[in-house]
């Protein structure tokens, strides 16, 4: 159980970074890459995590914190344009899963179960990703780019919390 609702917690983030993302013309494609990318991450975690524990204890919250900021201020200054930046979906996704190699690092630490927590992650990022992008075609009409400026904003308070922990 334990994994099941782990996997499902490393794949919320997906939501609040693909419900930004209207005009994605391959969503069922980005869905099964972010999804991937939540199962390949964790499982590199749990396998080299014992080498790499070191590292991302003195540096992880460093880049956590410096990517969250820089997706903030990108969100916040192209906000106000009225020609959108586009965002390959391959490094798009790899952004949105790439904290789910420290977060596997530590579950790694806790015995958590392999398996079924990248299953999990895996389903979760799917089913997150896909309908969150879903969503955001939809609610374009409806908010327009004030989704965007809230969320930059949001990221940014995310990587000040994050440095200070």
């Amino acid at each position: 159980m334990q994994g099941i609702l782990a996997g499902i917690l490393t794949s919320v983030d997906v939501i609040g970074l693909y419900v930004l993302l209207p005009n994605v013309r391959y969503r069922l494609f980005l869905a099964l890459w972010t999804a991937a990318l939540h199962m390949l991450f964790p499982l590199l975690g749990f396998e080299l995590g014992s080498y790499l524990v070191r590292f991302l204890l003195e540096w992880g919250q460093w880049i956590s914190s410096i990517l969250l900021f820089c997706i903030g201020m990108h969100l916040l200054l192209f906000s106000h344009r009225d020609e959108k930046v586009m965002i390959s979906p391959v490094l798009l996704a790899v952004t949105a899963s790439l904290d789910t190699f420290s977060v596997s690092v530590s579950f790694g630490m806790l015995h958590l179960e392999k398996t079924i927590f990248i299953m999990s992650a895996g389903l979760s990022a799917l089913i997150c990703a896909y309908g969150s992008l879903v969503i955001a075609r939809r609610s374009q009409v409806f908010f327009g780019n004030r989704i965007q400026i809230v969320a930059g904003i949001i990221f940014i308070i995310m990587s000040i919390l994050a440095i200070q922990q």
